[in-house]
């Protein structure tokens, strides 16, 4: 217990370092040091050193890296918002205090994770009112309608839509597991479950459709269809699934890019940027000229042009990382992103209940995804998106789900642990 504790507030403290690090570089060689820019990174440092102290209180046996991992990568990201906007840095800061008090409540309520599947339904039909309420009322920031706006706040609320898919993915899919493994219904070269077993996935599917045509979202609809998919073959082990997906999926978006011109927009860009460099395709050859000049080193925190990127505060801003902090940043960012992934991984293993086995393992699934969709559009490996990278680009909606998966899969680790 003591060495946890040690690793944990050893990692919290290197977190923290590398946030005044990063601020004195960037406002010293910018002439815009301050006292009160400091004293909100004291502040932080102080809130979530006071998080850890008090969760591991009372949640003894929980993952020690969960949390240093999350305020390392969201330090990452307030010194690249400071240094490419500077006027969001605070609202960035006020968005990091926020998850870090979102996480402690949604410990705090998954003390006993399995009780919450009791509530599926009630979290499947949130989630999908979220989602077609961003679809019939969203707001076109950003070539995605995919924002909510009541007055002076803005919103996405797919943010937190797909967490509440996830655990109702998890109850649904853990409870009829049986019936998803031992299919008894052909249909040519496919073994398929009851068609009314296997609705709430295609009710997904056309969610994903709908998101793709109206929202001109490929991002989120790569997100939930690939989440749900990989969920479905964890659950059930059939290739069947993913196979029937896969077609459902491809044949889908074919004809979407045939009937929908900003899908073809999205597509030709990806096939061929160099067409139209100045024009449609600006934003990913600047993208690619910034990894491409940042080197193994980078050109240094201050000195690179990652300016000239449009968006490159929240789309783009892993080629910011790419520029000025070059390789060695960009490993850093994803080791660290592998690490989530693979804690969530172990505690899905480690997990003697399907159901938080499943949850884990699908919040571990949700964040690799996300991840390899945001920096495979960056590095032209994807069609462009326009989901975020997780805790370092700017957006309260992705900060604070952020840290409620985080704070889900902290307390699921704890139950599992304490059922050991």
């Amino acid at each position: 217990m003591r060495r946890t504790r040690l690793t944990e507030f050893g990692l919290l403290l290197l977190a923290g370092l590398i946030l005044i690090n990063g601020y004195l570089v960037v406002t010293l060689a910018n002439h815009r040091f301050s006292y009160q820019g400091l004293s909100i990174i004291v502040g932080l440092i102080v809130l979530w050193t006071i998080t850890a102290l008090a969760l591991r209180r009372y949640y003894f046996r929980a993952d020690p890296v969960l949390l240093p991992l999350a305020v390392f990568l969201a330090s990452i990201g307030l010194t690249l918002i400071l240094r490419l906007r500077p006027d969001l840095f605070i609202p960035q800061a006020m968005w990091l205090s926020a998850g870090l008090i979102a996480f402690i409540i949604t410990v705090v309520i998954f003390r006993q994770p399995e009780d919450i599947s009791k509530y599926k339904y009630l979290c499947g039909i949130t989630g999908i009112v979220l989602l077609v309420s961003t679809i019939a009322f969203g707001v076109d920031i950003g070539g995605n309608k995919n924002w909510i706006i009541l007055g002076p706040v803005r919103f996405q609320p797919a943010e937190f839509a797909k967490l509440l898919i996830i655990i109702f993915l998890a109850a649904y899919l853990s409870e009829r597991r049986q019936l998803l493994t031992y299919a008894t219904r052909h249909y040519g070269p496919l073994t398929l479950p009851h068609p009314r077993f296997i609705a709430p996935l295609m009710v997904l599917w056309a969610l994903t459709m709908a998101m793709l045509i109206v929202q001109r979202d490929l991002g989120s609809a790569l997100l939930y269809f690939g989440t749900t998919v990989t969920m479905a073959y964890m659950a059930s082990g059939r290739w069947s699934y993913v196979a029937l997906a896969l077609c459902l999926f491809f044949s889908g978006s074919a004809v979407c890019y045939l009937l929908f011109p900003h899908v073809q927009v999205r597509i030709d860009i990806w096939l061929n940027p160099w067409s139209d460099p100045t024009g449609r395709s600006y934003q990913i050859v600047q993208s690619l000229f910034a990894l491409g000049s940042g080197g193994v080193l980078g050109s240094g925190l201050t000195f690179g042009y990652p300016g000239i990127i449009p968006e490159v505060h929240t789309d783009f801003i892993f080629a910011a990382i790419g520029e000025e902090l070059g390789l060695a940043g960009t490993a850093g960012v994803i080791i660290a992103y592998i690490l989530i992934v693979y804690r969530a991984f172990r505690i899905a293993l480690a997990s003697q209940l399907p159901f938080t086995m499943l949850l884990a393992a699908g919040l571990g699934v949700l964040t690799a995804l996300q991840v390899f969709i945001i920096i495979g559009g960056v590095t032209k490996f994807l069609p462009l998106t326009g989901i975020t990278l997780p805790l370092i680009s700017y957006g309260g909606s992705s900060m604070v789900a952020s840290f409620i998966l985080l704070g889900m899969l902290f307390a699921i680790s704890e139950a599992t642990a304490t059922h050991e």
